[in-house]
């Protein structure tokens, strides 16, 4: 019923490092040429966290989407926008608020993992507290199908689910809705009404997950249905009302396996990373300077390239002919760690280069990337419109 669509956000902390660019930024970069993206600064949510410190939301914005587009998120493939620049998530998150289980929220495993995490700031706050829901409105209001997210936002898209599932068993119930749903259903032509039937049956009774997907196939093709007879179709097909809100599908991400300078995950709380759009000699010196195996104290000492922070990223940057070269060259002392390092430093800045040269428009001219914003914002903006249209309309809010 609904196009595909692919939604994902940021929290805006600034500059990005290699370790964003291999988790989430080559990720998306891939689905933009795959299916209608929407991509966008989650600038509310950092306020959940860090609602004492806002001075820094906006120019850690500019300073992350410069990022996203040097790594080659292209604004004419995918839709880039700023949450708060859309008021609509607000909207629906404040009418979701109302039929929102307080249980639902406590139970999503982040909450208590984060509040232990961050104990120097205090968590206990409604806007903590209801995040999830935040996220679940930033999804649900573009309609989206498919999430990115790793294994740990798993209960997130799950709670999304359950949301979107409790709203339109309690908001798509019209007066009549059965037999208007009878009617629609004639619109279909007496052929494919009957197909409808039997595969409507065969789901409710049986449970038959395949007879579901045909008849979504059979609606998705039906071109002479309006969009109230397709809403009252599938809704009427699962047993539930009108479908006003879509439940998404999590799209599961490999976890990203970047390494910081020190061994540790890279993060910026450990001082560890390296920036998107680095300077070349900074990167030159942090690579030299790692940390290599703790037992290889000479050059003519052998090594183990398991126990060393460099084979992390030799892992992920370099060839099987340079790993069995590092390999072998470390076990017998026949290289040294500055010789195992360059290949690195090589890769990385090879990878760094096209970011460099793509940034530097936008640097130059900070309009560019305003402008860029204001159009993602503005075509954000009018598919929200049209689901707070039909939200409010279930609710009963819509005073025509």
């Amino acid at each position: 019923m609904y196009a595909e669509k692919v939604l994902s956000g940021m929290r805006p902390t600034g500059r990005l490092h290699l370790g964003h660019y291999h988790g989430v930024l080559a990720n998306w970069i891939k689905l933009q040429h795959e299916y209608p993206c929407l991509f966008f600064v989650a600038d509310w949510h950092a306020l959940t966290t860090a609602y004492d410190e806002p001075g820094t939301i906006a120019q850690n914005t500019w300073d992350m989407v410069i990022d996203w587009l040097a790594a080659g998120v292209d604004p004419s493939q995918a839709t880039l926008f700023v949450q708060s620049r859309v008021p609509e998530h607000a909207e629906l998150n404040l009418l979701m608020s109302m039929m929102t289980p307080l249980g639902w929220l406590e139970r999503v495993p982040t909450y208590k993992d984060q509040q232990e995490k961050l104990t120097h700031k205090d968590l206990a706050t409604y806007g903590f507290l209801g995040y999830p829901l935040l996220q679940a409105a930033d999804i649900l209001i573009y309609r989206a199908n498919r999430v990115p997210v790793g294994e740990d936002q798993v209960p997130h898209i799950e709670f999304t689910r359950e949301i979107a599932r409790r709203f339109n068993h309690l908001y798509g119930r019209e007066p009549g809705f059965e037999d208007k749903a009878k009617e629609s259903i004639k619109k279909l032509g007496s052929k494919r009404a009957k197909l409808y039937e039997e595969l409507r049956t065969r789901y409710q009774e049986k449970g038959e997950e395949s007879a579901l997907e045909q008849a979504h196939v059979l609606l998705d093709e039906a071109q002479n249905l309006s969009h109230g007879d397709h809403e009252r179709l599938f809704g009427y097909l699962e047993g539930g009302g009108k479908m006003i809100l879509v439940e998404p599908d999590a799209m599961l991400t490999e976890a990203s396996r970047m390494p910081g300078l020190d061994g540790q995950k890279m993060s910026k709380s450990y001082g560890n990373t390296i920036t998107l759009r680095e300077d070349a000699e900074s990167i030159r010196k942090k690579i030299r300077t790692m940390q290599t195996d703790p037992q290889r104290v000479r050059r003519t000492d052998a090594g183990d390239p398991e126990k060393c922070p460099v084979w992390q990223f030799h892992l992920i940057y370099s060839n099987d002919e340079v790993r069995g070269w590092v390999q072998e060259g470390c076990r017998s002392a026949g290289i040294g760690c500055i010789e195992c390092k360059q290949p690195v430093i090589d890769a990385v800045l090879a990878e760094q280069e096209p970011m460099r040269e793509r940034a530097r428009m936008y640097e130059e001219d900070p309009q560019l990337v305003r402008n860029i914003i204001a159009d993602g914002c503005e075509k954000a903006r009018k598919l929200a419109q049209e689901t707070m249209r039909d939200v409010r309309e279930a609710i009963g809010l819509d005073y025509t």
